[in-house]
């Protein structure tokens, strides 16, 4: 090959393939078809098995060939159909094979109000048969957060309306802010990492996603699929405020709580504390009388139990067991002084007893007890001999005697 592979090099006849691969080459040197938009109306719309779509851009004067990949075609907010207003973003090249030039689509949207109108109610006919917009998948809207996320542009007018409710109404939240484009093709990405970002925290209560008002095309970024879905999958409850009253978005329809206005969707968000007050003060009011009556009541129960304890408790049995000791007690003493009186008596007898029996006694009556050197009682004569000394005892003493014959 020659010049740009499509020149022959050593004759003027061209083969088929060579000068299309060259004129392919010249498409793909001019940098200006490189990135275009092309407006036009849609026509002989057809999707392949494959994914792939192809159709035709025609206008008054003209028509182009156009296929768009599965890739791209799976990133499409609503399918074109015949007659559709359209602008194509994409490059333009040589289909080889069938000597044609043709646009390799990247991006579809609609023309005019009306093909946006088209494709926001596809869209919202598809998402609401997969379900994203059942009331069974809305998450409850924490009555008092402690911190909420804000999903928004950060030099926006919405932004500060925001804040201001938040602060006038329930100033004890925090915020946290994850600033993001809201409007443009890059919005969408941009809001879905915002989303994210924020859904991925454990000190988040609420998420809100909001923008100001604006045209169809404004809003359009709040009408994507994937900002749709990011608010579907998302673990804490996202509350909308995207617009005016009038305007509504497929993110208002996935949210769990849909608000006419980012300033309504900060009231929503948060209690009011003017009106938390009265609440409080009543409740305050219920407890304290709550309270008493169960202080009255417990020291009603309190008297009661001190009554029964006074009949049944211990400190009547002791009363009563002290009282019985004491019976107890002079009995005993009773009963010691009787055993004594009777062992005095049965004492006397006895010594009265021993007494008439006793030596001494006898000692008394005048008789006296002879004993010789050995301690020996003589009670006859013939036991003794003459001088042999004795003991005599009388009744008050002893004396010595000797025999004498």
């Amino acid at each position: 090959m020659g010049f740009l592979r499509g020149q022959p090099s050593n004759t003027s006849v061209w083969q088929v393939g060579e000068l299309t691969s060259y004129i392919k080459e010249l498409f793909d040197l001019d940098f200006r078809l490189k990135d275009v938009e092309v407006a036009g109306e849609i026509s002989n719309f057809r999707q392949a098995r494959s994914g792939h779509l192809y159709f035709t851009l025609k206008d008054q004067k003209a028509q182009l060939p156009c296929v768009m990949w599965r890739s791209a075609a799976e990133k499409l907010a609503y399918l074109p159909q015949d007659g559709d207003a359209v602008v194509a973003a994409g490059r333009v090249s040589v289909y080889e094979a069938g000597g044609a030039y043709q646009l390799y689509a990247t991006d579809l949207k609609p023309a005019g109000r009306g093909d946006l109108a088209l494709a926001f109610e596809q869209l919202k006919q598809r998402l609401a048969v997969q379900g994203l917009f059942d009331e069974a998948h809305k998450k409850p809207i924490p009555p008092f957060p402690q911190k909420i996320g804000i999903v928004t542009s950060a030099d926006a007018a919405a932004l500060r309306d925001i804040l201001n409710v938040l602060r006038r109404r329930y100033p004890l939240v925090s915020v946290l802010i994850a600033p993001t484009l809201v409007q443009g093709n890059e919005a969408p990405p941009q809001i879905v990492r915002a989303l994210c970002w924020l859904d991925g925290r454990h000190d988040i209560d609420t998420i809100i996603l909001a923008r100001g008002g604006g045209s169809m095309e404004d809003l359009w970024a709040f009408n994507d699929e994937d900002v749709a879905r990011a608010i579907f999958e998302a673990t804490h409850p996202v509350i909308t405020g995207v617009g005016h009253e009038i305007d509504f978005t497929i993110a208002d329809f996935v949210a769990d709580l849909r608000a006419p206005t980012p300033s309504a969707a900060a009231e929503l968000a948060v209690p009011d504390v003017a009106e938390l007050r009265p609440l409080v003060a009543g409740l305050a009011r219920q407890l304290t009388a709550v309270t008493q009556q169960q202080i009255t009541d417990k020291q009603w129960q309190l008297q009661s139990l001190r009554r029964t304890l006074k009949h049944f408790g211990p400190t009547a049995t002791l009363d009563n067991n002290r009282q019985r000791l004491d019976t107890l007690v002079a009995k005993m003493d009773q009963a010691i002084t009787r055993h004594m009186d009777t062992y005095r008596h049965s004492l006397a007898l006895a010594e009265a007893r021993l007494k008439t029996v006793s030596p001494q006694a006898t000692l008394n009556r005048g008789y006296a007890i002879v004993r010789n050197a050995a301690g020996q009682i003589i009670r006859q004569t013939n036991q003794t001999t003459p001088g042999e000394d004795l003991s005599v005892q009388l009744s008050n003493g002893r004396i010595r005697v000797t025999v004498k014959e």
